[in-house]
């Protein structure tokens, strides 16, 4: 086939590329530029920048396969660092990896894959698409350490139709720098990104700071029973389920407490002991459904944030709302932002965002 290679200047993006080349496939390699390509050419742990499209040209060099560049740095800007500093604004934790999954990555290689006319787009994430009896599935990968179905459950069934993820049945990392080093290939031991790719330092409030100024202005900490404790530094540098960063509203007495929710509009922060955080319901917009909207309640595993384990639930689908909403068996944190994904086992059935303030009733607080 004619397979376009979404190449990162990476190791693993670097192996799909060999690999595929290495089974005879006619293969093109594609490289998003999402930042200046002076600035960024030395941050570490970034990734699509700077060095980074270097090593994937010297890659594709070294497999004698064309290789593009695409300048995406506008609508990556809008889409996913926008909308990252938006969804602060908001009171909410982004996950910008899942955006810029759905938009720069799969919306635009797909397109740019067809116009070449490739028959497949693949890429280096861990994760396992499967042909089943209603086509495409997406599946965790063999690792479960470097599974990242969660990250792609934006995609769309069209899209997975359409993409390729060699690596998913690999047993671990050291297998794919294995393959790297018998290709030759210079990146084979280069580190993997770190952190968020646009704020490699860690200090996303920072860059916050410089694009919604109103998200890091101060106000009130308040215990969900409506005490005010203390004073925070900005809706921005607090999320669901945090602990520290809370100064004088750490403790109620010998009790810890916790960020229970963020109410945006009041610029308050409501604080409450850790047993108060978790709920047995959790409500997700923005659905991707990777198999047919059920019609009727839906037994599966809803996994709420990335680095948790999925807990059994029952998912109701109300159409009309647009919204899943999810009864868990065993409560958990549901920090509104976050990617909400559904499995049946190691198949991803579909994910949305959550929504709401937080987990606890904040109403006297937010009083």
């Amino acid at each position: 086939m004619r397979i376009l290679v979404a190449m990162s200047g990476g190791v693993d993006s670097s192996v799909v590329a060999g690999l595929l080349a290495e089974e005879g496939h006619e293969v093109v390699g594609a490289t998003l530029q999402l930042y200046d390509h002076g600035a960024a050419i030395q941050k570490k742990g970034a990734c699509c920048a700077g060095q980074d499209i270097h090593d994937a040209r010297d890659v594709a060099d070294r497999l004698g396969i064309p290789h593009y560049v695409l300048d995406r740095e506008q609508v990556f800007r809008r889409e996913v660092i926008g909308d990252f500093a938006d969804s602060y604004a908001r009171g909410e934790t982004p996950i910008p990896c899942i955006r810029c999954n759905q938009t720069v990555k799969f919306r635009d290689l797909v397109a740019l894959a067809r116009d070449l006319g490739c028959e497949a787009l693949a890429t280096g994430h861990y994760a396992r698409r499967v042909e089943g009896a209603n086509g495409a599935e997406l599946h965790r990968a063999a690792d479960p350490a470097r599974d990242q179905s969660y990250f792609l459950a934006a995609t769309t069934r069209d899209q997975l139709a359409f993409a390729r993820f060699p690596l998913g049945g690999y047993a671990d990392k050291a297998a794919v720098r294995a393959v790297a080093a018998r290709l030759g290939l210079r990146v084979a031991d280069k580190p993997d990104s770190q952190d968020i790719c646009f704020v490699p330092e860690g200090r996303y409030d920072d860059l916050v700071a410089k694009l919604r100024p109103e998200a890091t202005a101060p106000g009130e900490l308040v215990h969900a029973d409506g005490r005010v404790l203390g004073t925070h530094r900005g809706i921005a540098r607090y999320t669901v389920g945090q602990g520290r960063g809370l100064g004088e509203a750490s403790w109620d007495g010998d009790e810890r407490l916790y960020v229970a929710g963020v109410d945006a509009g009041k610029r308050r922060i409501v604080v409450a002991p850790r047993g108060s955080l978790e709920t047995g319901e959790a409500v997700a917009g923005e659905m991707n459904w990777l198999i047919d909207p059920p019609a009727a309640p839906l037994r599966c595993q809803a996994k709420l944030r990335a680095r948790e384990a999925p807990r059994d639930a029952t998912v109701t689908w109300d159409a009309a709302a647009g919204l899943a909403r999810i009864a868990l068996d065993v409560p958990g944190i549901v920090a509104p932002g976050q990617a909400c994904v559904l499995y049946d086992g190691d198949r991803v059935l579909g994910g949305g965002f959550l929504r709401g303030r937080g987990s606890v009733d904040t109403g006297r607080a937010a009083a």
